[in-house]
């Protein structure tokens, strides 16, 4: 029952993602190792987005404040900053989600990798958000 309901929450999670790559590991996913190997692909997708977001979002504040430097300094050096500091939230966050499973067993990776995935997808839109024009 367990993996099923992984499986699902997943899937919803991921659909996102799977629909902008043609194959990935969520096509199909039919047994526990699928499951898992899918949960990693949502996981190193969304974190992707989100590092490349935090980038763009660099480079718009580049363009806003690259006539001076000491601006630019300072809104970098916040968005860098709130990014780690939102990292350590994050994991702590999923490590409290995935607590019912024991750590070191699928459904825990499978648990904490969909955690991470949501977190980081959620936090890429926000960051996406900041400093549009």
């Amino acid at each position: 029952m367990k993996p099923i309901f992984l499986a699902v929450v997943l899937m919803a999670t991921g659909v996102q993602a799977a629909e902008e790559a043609d194959n990935t590991p969520c096509d199909g996913v039919e047994n526990d190792r699928q499951t898992l190997e899918c949960a990693a692909y949502n996981r190193i997708t969304a974190e992707q987005l989100l590092n490349d977001n935090v980038q763009s979002l660099l480079e718009r504040l580049g363009t806003l404040y690259g006539n001076d430097n000491a601006q630019l300094s300072d809104i970098s050096a916040k968005v860098k900053h709130a990014q780690q500091l939102w990292q350590k939230q994050r994991d702590a966050d999923c490590a409290v989600e995935s607590f019912p499973a024991k750590p070191g067993t699928q459904a825990y990776t499978i648990a904490t990798n969909d955690c991470l995935a949501r977190m980081s997808d959620e936090r890429s839109e926000f960051i996406e958000s900041i400093a549009q024009e």
